[in-house]
């Protein structure tokens, strides 16, 4: 029994597929059939059930592939921690997300990082919190960019920046008027973004409103939202950085009164082994955004 074999067999796990794992794996399906069989021969039991439609796994299966995962985690962070004794800022480095941030951040920060660390490659997830944090806690990745505080000692966070929240409103609202708008006025008529998506508890906290029209506008990005405004359904709030690529969308942009923000910050495992790369990646952030914003 070896680490390949270990290797292919969760890879048929998580496809359900020998050719989608073997592609996964970069083998032909011929190599990874034989070595799972090999290793079925070795332990002495079956871990799949193969048909014409399907792969399943057999009851003994699902409990050697817990422990395999396992083993190949810790192979992983052997690897990780001999990579970064030679050189930790070279090699992958597999950063997650949050949608809300990565279209606008990552434009500022993405050429700055290979022009200073070229050695560093960022391999990118975009996703939403909850599953950024699953992606960590199973070192699928080692860095997330998030925007609310995790709370648990499982993972280490540094606050990097603190991004202004921006009013948008629909041509003609009765606060378009105004020079700042208060962020308890548009407690009637804001709407936010879907479930699982930490902006909309953060917009219905800054403006002291409860869960409403949001419920039947399912908005999924910040285009989808600002279309609604644009077209007169509401108000919403948006990130600071977004704020340029929604000026002349047929929609005002006004400044908060009270200046709500949301703290962006760099989440990772406390013993990730290459915490110069981390360092690497919050200093070119901290460059890209302005200098008020800082924590």
């Amino acid at each position: 029994m070896n680490l390949q074999e270990l290797r292919y067999f969760a890879a048929v796990v998580e496809f359900r597929h020998f050719g989608r794992a073997a592609e996964s794996c970069n083998v032909s399906q011929p190599t990874l059939s034989s070595q799972i069989r090999k290793l079925e021969e070795e332990l002495g039991v079956t871990l799949l059930e193969r048909t014409n439609k399907r792969v399943d796994v057999t009851p003994v299966g699902r409990q050697i592939l817990e422990h395999a995962q396992r083993v190949l985690t810790e192979a992983g962070q052997i690897e990780s921690v001999a990579r970064a004794a030679r050189d930790p800022l070279v090699g992958a480095l597999r950063l997650g997300v949050i949608p809300t941030l990565a279209p606008y951040l990552l434009p500022l920060i993405l050429g700055p990082l290979k022009k200073a660390y070229p050695g560093l490659a960022i391999e990118l997830w975009e996703d939403q919190t909850r599953l950024l944090i699953e992606g960590l806690r199973s070192h699928k990745l080692d860095a997330a960019l998030v925007a609310s505080s995790l709370g648990t000692h499982e993972i280490a966070e540094v606050a990097l920046f603190a991004e202004p929240l921006v009013a948008v409103l629909p041509p003609g609202h009765a606060l378009a008027g105004e020079a700042a708008v208060a962020e308890e006025a548009l407690s009637g008529d804001l709407l936010v973004m879907a479930d699982g998506h930490c902006l909309a508890n953060q917009s219905l906290a800054a403006c002291g409103a409860k869960a409403g029209l949001q419920s039947a506008m399912q908005a999924a990005t910040l285009e989808t939202l600002v279309n609604l405004v644009a077209a007169g359904y509401g108000t919403t709030l948006i990130p600071a950085l977004a704020s340029s690529g929604v000026a002349g969308r047929g929609v005002e942009l006004r400044p908060l009164r009270q200046g709500a923000t949301r703290v962006i910050r760099l989440a990772s495992r406390p013993g990730f082994p290459r915490p110069q790369a981390l360092r690497a990646i919050e200093k070119v952030i901290r460059k890209a955004v302005p200098r008020e914003w800082l924590k």
